[in-house]
């Protein structure tokens, strides 16, 4: 599996439900990743989408531990289910896409990390983990520095050499 995320300098995520930033750039990179792929999230996450629907062109797989049924959505309520619908799929294909919640529960089990690193210090509620002080993520590597209005990014792929093994 992998994972894909935006960070600002302390690793915040998002604040009252919404992204940190609006970066045409890094929404680009996340289609292209992503399209054709299989979608991870939490329900707040489906929720905070366009019109709270599942992604399109995308097999979307929610956590949702009241496992309410969504329409366009595989709904599984507890980790063990999402890994065992995970493993239906091309592993490289499985993208973890958030909230703060499901990015822990799934972090040791990606091989693959990609984080829109941006330059800036937002007010956040929601926080990624620190990668770079895990001895088991690498930075694989790193873009040059974009910029969008006052914003610098990189965009940086890690990867993870203590995956964990599917349950």
């Amino acid at each position: 599996m992998n994972l894909i995320v935006a960070v600002d300098n302390d690793w915040g995520i998002g604040c009252d439900g919404k992204l940190l930033f609006d970066i045409p750039e890094d929404m680009e990179y996340f289609r292209t990743k992503t399209a054709g792929k299989t979608v991870v999230m939490g329900l707040a996450t489906l929720q905070s989408l366009p019109g709270s629907k599942p992604l399109r062109n995308r097999t979307n797989i929610v956590l949702s531990l009241d496992g309410t049924p969504i329409y366009g959505a595989i709904v599984c309520n507890s980790i063990e289910q999402v890994l065992s619908e995970a493993q239906k799929h091309n592993p490289g294909d499985v993208f973890i896409i958030g909230g703060e919640s499901v990015y822990t529960a799934f972090l040791d089990y990606c091989s693959r990390a990609y984080i829109t690193k941006v330059n800036a210090v937002r007010t956040a509620d929601r926080f990624f983990p620190n990668i770079d002080e895990q001895d088991n993520w690498k930075l694989a590597s790193e873009s040059d520095v974009r910029t969008h209005g006052d914003l610098t990014f990189t965009f940086c792929e890690y990867v993870n050499d203590r995956t964990a093994p599917p349950r």
